[in-house]
Protein backbone atom coordinates (compact mmCIF):
# COMPACT_ATOMS: atom_id res chain seq x y z
CA UNK A 1 0.00 0.00 0.00
CA UNK A 2 1.33 3.12 -1.02
CA UNK A 3 0.94 6.67 1.15
CA UNK A 4 -2.03 7.70 -1.28
CA UNK A 5 -3.52 4.63 -0.07
CA UNK A 6 -3.04 5.07 3.33
CA UNK A 7 -4.16 8.73 3.27
CA UNK A 8 -7.38 7.22 1.15
CA UNK A 9 -8.20 4.23 3.15
CA UNK A 10 -7.57 6.42 6.43
CA UNK A 11 -10.27 8.73 4.69
CA UNK A 12 -12.79 6.76 3.59
CA UNK A 13 -12.93 4.06 6.65
CA UNK A 14 -11.61 5.99 9.55
CA UNK A 15 -8.90 3.54 10.21
CA UNK A 16 -6.02 2.12 9.04
CA UNK A 17 -4.12 -1.26 9.92
CA UNK A 18 -0.26 -1.10 9.60
CA UNK A 19 1.88 -4.57 10.25
CA UNK A 20 5.36 -4.78 11.66
CA UNK A 21 5.47 -1.28 13.04
CA UNK A 22 7.86 -2.54 16.02
CA UNK A 23 10.40 -5.52 15.70
CA UNK A 24 10.80 -8.64 18.36
CA UNK A 25 13.69 -6.39 19.64
CA UNK A 26 11.28 -3.56 20.26
CA UNK A 27 8.69 -5.47 21.49
CA UNK A 28 10.77 -7.19 24.61
CA UNK A 29 12.08 -3.65 25.24
CA UNK A 30 8.12 -2.69 26.09
CA UNK A 31 7.32 -5.18 27.80
CA UNK A 32 10.10 -4.96 29.95
CA UNK A 33 9.48 -1.33 30.39
CA UNK A 34 5.90 -2.21 31.22
CA UNK A 35 7.01 -4.79 34.17
CA UNK A 36 9.55 -1.74 35.19
CA UNK A 37 6.83 0.70 35.78
CA UNK A 38 4.17 -1.72 37.76
CA UNK A 39 7.24 -1.88 40.30
CA UNK A 40 7.52 1.82 40.26
CA UNK A 41 3.59 2.52 40.57
CA UNK A 42 4.46 0.20 43.58
CA UNK A 43 6.97 2.84 45.16
CA UNK A 44 4.72 5.65 44.16
CA UNK A 45 1.62 4.33 45.88
CA UNK A 46 3.93 4.14 48.79
CA UNK A 47 5.28 7.46 48.95
CA UNK A 48 2.09 9.50 47.90
CA UNK A 49 4.31 10.71 44.87
CA UNK A 50 1.83 13.17 42.60
CA UNK A 51 2.74 10.86 39.45
CA UNK A 52 0.91 7.80 41.16
CA UNK A 53 -2.39 9.53 39.85
CA UNK A 54 -0.96 8.69 36.42
CA UNK A 55 -1.51 5.00 37.08
CA UNK A 56 -5.02 3.62 37.21
CA UNK A 57 -5.20 0.29 38.82
CA UNK A 58 -7.80 -2.34 36.98
CA UNK A 59 -12.05 -0.84 38.28
CA UNK A 60 -12.89 -4.54 38.18
CA UNK A 61 -9.86 -6.17 39.69
CA UNK A 62 -10.11 -4.74 42.94
CA UNK A 63 -7.99 -6.66 45.78
CA UNK A 64 -6.72 -8.83 43.09
CA UNK A 65 -2.70 -8.59 42.59
CA UNK A 66 -0.70 -10.29 40.24
CA UNK A 67 1.72 -13.57 41.31
CA UNK A 68 4.34 -11.17 42.40
CA UNK A 69 2.27 -9.43 44.53
CA UNK A 70 1.96 -5.95 42.54
CA UNK A 71 -1.60 -4.17 41.63
CA UNK A 72 -3.49 -5.27 38.75
CA UNK A 73 -3.27 -1.67 36.14
CA UNK A 74 -5.43 -0.92 33.99
CA UNK A 75 -3.42 2.17 32.23
CA UNK A 76 -0.62 4.44 32.62
CA UNK A 77 -0.88 7.86 31.24
CA UNK A 78 1.76 10.23 30.43
CA UNK A 79 3.90 7.71 29.62
CA UNK A 80 6.32 10.18 27.61
CA UNK A 81 6.89 12.16 30.60
CA UNK A 82 8.00 8.94 33.12
CA UNK A 83 9.62 6.61 30.06
CA UNK A 84 12.66 6.78 28.36
CA UNK A 85 11.19 3.78 26.24
CA UNK A 86 7.83 4.73 25.41
CA UNK A 87 9.38 8.49 24.96
CA UNK A 88 10.79 6.91 22.35
CA UNK A 89 8.43 5.12 21.09
CA UNK A 90 6.01 8.28 20.24
CA UNK A 91 9.23 9.57 17.72
CA UNK A 92 9.55 6.34 16.08
CA UNK A 93 10.44 6.88 12.48
CA UNK A 94 7.87 4.27 11.22
CA UNK A 95 5.24 5.87 13.14
CA UNK A 96 5.88 9.61 12.14
CA UNK A 97 6.38 8.39 8.63
CA UNK A 98 2.39 7.14 8.33
CA UNK A 99 1.09 9.74 10.61
CA UNK A 100 3.07 12.77 8.03
CA UNK A 101 1.42 11.17 5.70
CA UNK A 102 -2.67 11.39 7.37
CA UNK A 103 -2.05 14.59 9.01
CA UNK A 104 1.08 16.59 7.18
CA UNK A 105 4.34 17.59 7.79
CA UNK A 106 4.18 19.16 11.81
CA UNK A 107 2.68 16.65 14.07
CA UNK A 108 1.61 17.58 17.66
CA UNK A 109 1.61 14.50 20.52
CA UNK A 110 -1.74 14.90 22.16
CA UNK A 111 -1.81 11.68 24.33
CA UNK A 112 0.79 9.09 25.26
CA UNK A 113 -0.82 6.00 27.54
CA UNK A 114 -0.19 2.56 28.06
CA UNK A 115 -3.75 0.63 27.82
CA UNK A 116 -3.52 -2.98 29.70
CA UNK A 117 -5.77 -5.52 29.57
CA UNK A 118 -4.23 -8.08 32.22
CA UNK A 119 -4.43 -11.44 32.19
CA UNK A 120 -8.14 -12.68 33.56
CA UNK A 121 -9.08 -9.21 34.56
CA UNK A 122 -9.05 -7.11 31.51
CA UNK A 123 -12.31 -5.06 31.67
CA UNK A 124 -15.00 -4.08 28.65
CA UNK A 125 -14.18 -0.62 27.01
CA UNK A 126 -17.43 0.00 25.59
CA UNK A 127 -17.67 2.15 22.14
CA UNK A 128 -17.16 5.64 22.50
CA UNK A 129 -15.41 8.79 20.22
CA UNK A 130 -12.11 10.17 21.50
CA UNK A 131 -12.76 13.71 20.44
CA UNK A 132 -15.68 13.63 23.00
CA UNK A 133 -12.92 13.73 25.72
CA UNK A 134 -10.69 15.90 23.44
CA UNK A 135 -11.57 19.81 23.26
CA UNK A 136 -9.67 19.97 19.43
CA UNK A 137 -11.22 22.11 16.54
CA UNK A 138 -11.94 20.28 13.98
CA UNK A 139 -11.42 16.75 15.46
CA UNK A 140 -8.23 16.15 13.25
CA UNK A 141 -6.93 13.70 15.92
CA UNK A 142 -4.87 10.41 14.88
CA UNK A 143 -4.59 8.05 17.66
CA UNK A 144 -2.06 5.00 17.15
CA UNK A 145 -2.45 1.67 19.09
CA UNK A 146 0.68 -0.39 19.04
CA UNK A 147 0.12 -3.96 19.95
CA UNK A 148 2.77 -4.83 22.30
CA UNK A 149 1.46 -8.33 22.38
CA UNK A 150 -0.81 -10.22 20.12
CA UNK A 151 -4.47 -8.79 20.37
CA UNK A 152 -7.24 -11.59 19.72
CA UNK A 153 -11.13 -11.43 20.28
CA UNK A 154 -10.29 -13.94 23.21
CA UNK A 155 -8.17 -11.09 25.28
CA UNK A 156 -9.99 -8.35 24.49
CA UNK A 157 -9.00 -6.76 20.63
CA UNK A 158 -10.12 -3.42 19.56
CA UNK A 159 -13.79 -3.24 17.90
CA UNK A 160 -14.83 -0.72 15.64
CA UNK A 161 -17.43 0.46 13.51
CA UNK A 162 -15.94 1.33 10.30
CA UNK A 163 -16.82 4.94 8.53
CA UNK A 164 -18.63 5.80 12.12
CA UNK A 165 -16.43 9.09 11.93
CA UNK A 166 -18.46 10.45 9.40
CA UNK A 167 -21.61 10.10 11.32
CA UNK A 168 -20.13 13.23 13.70
CA UNK A 169 -20.31 12.98 17.89
CA UNK A 170 -22.74 11.12 19.86
CA UNK A 171 -23.37 9.76 23.19
CA UNK A 172 -22.02 6.60 24.48
CA UNK A 173 -21.74 6.44 28.09
CA UNK A 174 -19.09 4.87 30.38
CA UNK A 175 -16.05 3.73 28.93
CA UNK A 176 -14.66 1.06 31.78
CA UNK A 177 -17.55 -1.43 31.78
CA UNK A 178 -17.35 -5.19 33.70
CA UNK A 179 -16.50 -8.35 31.63
CA UNK A 180 -20.03 -9.07 30.99
CA UNK A 181 -21.32 -5.53 29.74
CA UNK A 182 -22.58 -5.72 25.93
CA UNK A 183 -19.78 -3.64 23.84
CA UNK A 184 -22.46 -2.14 21.73
CA UNK A 185 -26.31 -2.91 20.40
CA UNK A 186 -24.63 -1.89 16.76
CA UNK A 187 -23.69 -5.53 16.58
CA UNK A 188 -24.26 -5.85 12.83
CA UNK A 189 -21.68 -2.48 11.84
CA UNK A 190 -19.03 -3.88 14.40
CA UNK A 191 -15.92 -5.64 13.03
CA UNK A 192 -12.98 -6.93 15.75
CA UNK A 193 -9.48 -6.11 14.81
CA UNK A 194 -7.39 -8.76 16.02
CA UNK A 195 -3.34 -7.27 15.45
CA UNK A 196 -0.69 -9.42 15.72
CA UNK A 197 2.61 -8.03 17.99
CA UNK A 198 4.32 -5.28 16.59
CA UNK A 199 0.86 -4.10 14.20
CA UNK A 200 -0.80 -1.03 14.80
CA UNK A 201 -4.32 0.60 14.60
CA UNK A 202 -4.45 3.89 13.45
CA UNK A 203 -7.94 5.58 13.80
CA UNK A 204 -9.81 8.84 13.85
CA UNK A 205 -10.64 10.60 16.60
CA UNK A 206 -14.56 10.33 15.61
CA UNK A 207 -14.09 6.72 14.88
CA UNK A 208 -16.75 4.80 17.64
CA UNK A 209 -14.48 2.27 19.06
CA UNK A 210 -14.39 0.17 22.13
CA UNK A 211 -12.99 -3.54 22.98
CA UNK A 212 -13.94 -6.59 24.25
CA UNK A 213 -12.47 -8.52 27.92
CA UNK A 214 -9.74 -10.66 28.75
CA UNK A 215 -10.69 -13.54 30.12
CA UNK A 216 -7.84 -15.20 28.83
CA UNK A 217 -4.40 -16.15 30.12
CA UNK A 218 -2.57 -13.75 27.68
CA UNK A 219 -2.33 -9.77 28.62
CA UNK A 220 -3.10 -8.00 25.77
CA UNK A 221 -1.43 -4.47 26.08
CA UNK A 222 -1.13 -1.61 23.86
CA UNK A 223 0.83 1.47 23.82
CA UNK A 224 -1.27 4.32 22.28
CA UNK A 225 -0.54 7.76 20.98
CA UNK A 226 -2.82 10.59 19.91
CA UNK A 227 -1.35 13.21 17.64
CA UNK A 228 -2.81 16.32 15.95
CA UNK A 229 -1.51 19.16 13.00
CA UNK A 230 -1.12 22.62 14.86
CA UNK A 231 -3.75 24.48 12.46
CA UNK A 232 -6.79 23.29 14.44
CA UNK A 233 -8.49 25.52 17.75
CA UNK A 234 -8.63 24.60 21.16
CA UNK A 235 -11.51 24.90 23.08
CA UNK A 236 -11.20 26.78 26.09
CA UNK A 237 -14.63 26.64 27.31
CA UNK A 238 -16.18 24.42 30.56
CA UNK A 239 -13.54 25.13 32.79
CA UNK A 240 -10.50 24.08 30.31
CA UNK A 241 -7.45 25.98 30.32
CA UNK A 242 -6.59 29.46 28.40
CA UNK A 243 -3.84 27.91 26.55
CA UNK A 244 -2.41 24.99 26.04
CA UNK A 245 1.48 23.36 25.21
CA UNK A 246 1.82 20.00 23.62
CA UNK A 247 4.90 18.18 22.40
CA UNK A 248 5.98 18.82 19.03
CA UNK A 249 7.12 15.18 17.43
CA UNK A 250 7.53 16.35 14.08
CA UNK A 251 8.21 19.58 11.86
CA UNK A 252 7.64 23.18 13.06
CA UNK A 253 11.41 24.05 12.27
CA UNK A 254 12.47 21.74 15.49
CA UNK A 255 10.43 23.57 18.02
CA UNK A 256 10.34 20.97 21.01
CA UNK A 257 6.80 22.27 22.30
CA UNK A 258 4.00 24.16 20.61
CA UNK A 259 1.52 26.46 22.43
CA UNK A 260 -2.56 26.73 21.56
CA UNK A 261 -3.90 29.44 22.35
CA UNK A 262 -7.90 28.59 23.82
CA UNK A 263 -11.01 29.93 22.23
CA UNK A 264 -14.57 29.50 23.70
Amino acid sequence: MNPKTYKETFDHEGYLIIDDILSEVELDSCRSEIERLHHIYKKLEMTNDPDFKKFQREPYAEGVKRKDGLPVLRKIEDTRNISDVFRNLSEHPKLLGILKTLLGPDLLLFRSTLMLKPAFHGSVHAPHQDSAYWPIDPPALVTVSIALNEATVDNGCFNIIPRSHKEGLKQWGLIAQAQDHEITNRQADQIDVPLKAGSALFFHSLLVHGSGPNKSCRPRNTALYAYFPPQVRFLSGNGNSKTMTYPVVSGLDGLDTFTLKGIN
